[in-house]
């Protein structure tokens, strides 16, 4: 980006709404909300609520990327935004593949892939949390960012496979590939984010 357009940027206006009731953060909400009404979808579990199920995950995997993208291009990021916004990303995954597992949609060796993105997971909110407490930031790899895109993917060919099939044959196997993908890419990038917290942690130490 030019020094031009970045103090472009800098220069507009600040929204004058309440931090809560922003754009981005209410995007951010309505991707809290959809968590629920795709679980229930999915453990109805029949051709129409796959396809409602899948048209509500894929409205709120595209509010991941509003969310951010207007909050920088509107100057309102928010202390509110950054600690909501992981949050919702990990109960969205969470969510539908604990409901894709109950409902036999993910199962055998298969729930493997899904233990290793949730337990990736769990991983990285540890140590954000521990980190955050001694003011250092983790930052997101472009790796990290394939890994979330393989792994919205994959989860929505799994969300509608068995209400696809007709039209996408093997939309399963594609969805289960997919996961397999992005469990991989997961084991790769927590490994990074755990060298960087243990390194932090080790700084620590040796200063005490």
């Amino acid at each position: 980006m030019s020094t031009t357009r970045e103090a472009e940027i800098r220069n507009r206006p600040r929204s004058r709404l309440p931090v809560a009731m922003q754009v981005p953060n209410l995007l951010t909400y309505g991707r809290i909300v959809a968590v629920p009404l795709v679980a229930g979808a999915l453990l109805w579990d029949t051709d129409a609520s796959r396809w409602l199920a899948f048209v509500l995950f894929v409205a709120a995997a595209i509010t991941d990327f509003f969310d951010g993208w207007l909050a920088r291009a509107w100057q309102q990021q928010s202390a509110l935004g950054r600690m909501l916004d992981p949050i919702a990303d990990k109960l969205l995954v969470a969510g539908v593949l604990l409901m894709l597992t109950a409902n036999g949609t993910i199962s055998g060796g298969h729930l493997w892939a899904a233990f290793i993105i949730l337990s990736r997971e769990v991983l990285v909110s540890g140590l954000r949390e521990f980190l955050g407490q001694l003011r250092v930031s983790v930052p997101v790899t472009w790796l990290a960012k394939w890994k979330t895109a393989i792994q919205l993917v994959a989860i929505g060919f799994l969300i509608i496979g068995p209400a696809a099939e007709p039209y996408v044959p093997h939309a399963i196997d594609v969805g289960l590939a997919g996961l397999w993908v992005a469990a991989l890419l997961t084991l790769y990038t927590g490994y990074d984010y755990l060298r960087a917290g243990l390194r932090h942690v080790i700084r620590e130490d040796e200063a005490d």
